[in-house]
């Protein structure tokens, strides 16, 4: 089978690997869909993501769909040829997380993640003709929803954990700043909790175009001169950008809140901070999710409709040519798609 594996900085490959083999509790994927995340980008552009660097090749990919080929032993509840997408995210250990955090799994201190690079043999990802997943990491798609729309369950999920932060979005006013994928769907998810107003802002165009199809009320063009809006009671800071600290904490409310969604450096940079004290901010994070998927794909199911967000599509053996436009900031994409089956 096919595989994308990257080697090491700006090396990224169609290697030929075995078919895997399902074992106990696991199914075989015929995969079908992924779709590329800045983690994926930055092991290619870096060899490594955050602090996970790469030690060994690594098939890349976390957001991803496809159908089940066959059962391992002792596998119930599936049948072969159902549409499923994955959980990515396994617990490595059976530590108990102390009650402060209880539940909240995405906190937990070990978790192997689809392609990841954080341990010591990296756990491949799902940008590959055929994958061996658990079962209990299947989950599937409801009745009308695509294999393309499934693989989006994922970061739809990332988006709706970041709302959940929040415990009441009804009526109130939201600012999205960022609006690349994640960003855009931090609007579709606020959209869905119940939010007033959805403000979305960014640098470019493209991407506020996105956001306004996925149910923004008003963008602003950062780009253009465009300031930010003025006493927001919940502001999702999505661009992961030091310098936007300092002007999203202005834009909160006094006693507002700032959900910070995008990631950022892990190393120091200048940030004007200063409002976080006297306007007496609530600064929140939020890391990937918990069980929000199971959300995503019911929303889906119900007919929210987030292809918008999907912009470009590449087969397979043009993987690298897809990262280089998901990279690019003036491909003008928003969620770039890989085909994993082969074209009929």
């Amino acid at each position: 089978m096919r595989a994308v594996v990257v080697h090491g900085p700006g090396d990224v490959r169609i290697d030929e690997r075995a078919r895997p083999v399902p074992g106990p509790g696991e199914v075989l994927l015929a995969m079908e869909w992924g779709g590329i995340c800045g983690s994926d980008i930055a092991y290619w552009r870096r060899g490594a993501s955050g602090t996970a660097a790469l030690a060994h090749p690594l098939v890349l990919g976390h957001e991803v769909a496809g159908r089940i080929a066959e059962l391992g032993d002792g596998v119930t509840g599936f049948g072969e040829g159902q549409a499923v997408t994955v959980h990515p995210a396994e617990l490595v250990g059976d530590r108990v997380l102390p009650s402060r955090i209880a539940g909240r799994t995405n906190l937990h201190p070990r978790v192997r993640y689809f392609g990841s690079a954080a341990f010591d043999p990296h756990t491949d990802g799902g940008f590959s003709e055929f994958r061996t997943v658990p079962a209990a990491q299947l989950r599937p798609l409801p009745a009308g929803v695509g294999t393309e729309q499934g693989a989006l369950a994922e970061p739809f999920a990332v988006a709706l954990h970041a709302v959940g932060r929040v415990p009441d979005l009804r009526g109130r006013t939201v600012l999205v700043n960022g609006c690349g994928p994640i960003g855009s769907l931090v609007v579709a998810a606020a959209r869905l909790r119940g939010a007033g107003t959805v403000v979305a802002t960014d640098l470019a165009a493209s991407s506020l175009s996105v956001a306004k199809a996925m149910g923004a009320d008003e963008t602003r063009d950062l780009s253009a001169g465009a300031g930010l809006p003025d006493d927001v009671d919940v502001v999702f800071e999505a661009s992961g950008a030091p310098a936007a600290l300092g002007p999203v904490l202005r834009a909160a409310a006094r006693g507002g809140t700032v959900v910070q969604v995008g990631n950022l450096p892990g190393t120091a940079a200048p940030a004007v901070l200063g409002d976080l004290v006297t306007r007496e901010i609530t600064w929140i994070g939020s890391y990937r999710f918990v069980e929000e998927i199971d959300e995503a794909l019911g929303a889906l199911g119900d007919g929210l409709d987030i292809g918008p967000l999907i912009t470009h599509r590449f087969p397979l053996e043009r993987a690298e040519e897809a990262l280089a436009v998901a990279a690019d900031p003036s491909s003008g994409s928003s969620k770039v798609m890989l085909r994993l089956a082969p074209e009929a």
